[in-house]
């Protein structure tokens, strides 16, 4: 499947209302620390990024594990999942409102969901040969 600019338009849009959504949620009640959530899931993806190419070789398979593969996704979902657990801490800890915490997690969610949807878009095969 050919990824299109209609695809780009699409994911910038989603991008943009969820940094809208994180960035209201920390102007409306002058509280900033909801857009630590902003920084989480951008550095989400780095370590799959980071990690996808070690452990890969002409005499493996696809099914069999790679320590640094599994590392990366180890890393990145210990990252996303302190992206949706800070914002209901800092609500159950009273810091920020729990109006706030459902906008920054709401937000997180669509900013981490257009980047992995652009990789999948965007994926280019190497076993064109």
């Amino acid at each position: 499947m050919a990824a299109g600019l209609k695809t780009v338009i699409l994911l910038s849009f989603v991008l943009a209302v969820g940094f809208l959504l994180i960035i209201l949620s920390c102007a409306l009640w002058s509280n900033w620390l909801p857009l630590l959530v902003a920084l989480t899931f951008v550095v989400a993806p780095l370590p799959n990024a980071l990690f996808a190419h070690c452990g890969s070789d002409d005499f493996s398979t696809d099914s069999e594990g790679s320590g640094p593969i599994d590392l990366g996704r180890f890393i990145t979902s210990v990252v996303v999942v302190t992206g949706f657990a800070l914002p209901l801490i800092l609500a159950h800890a009273e810091i920020i409102r729990p109006a706030a915490c459902a906008m920054s997690i709401i937000g997180g969610g669509l900013v981490y969901g257009t980047i992995l949807s652009y990789a999948a878009a965007f994926r280019q095969d190497s076993e064109d040969f």
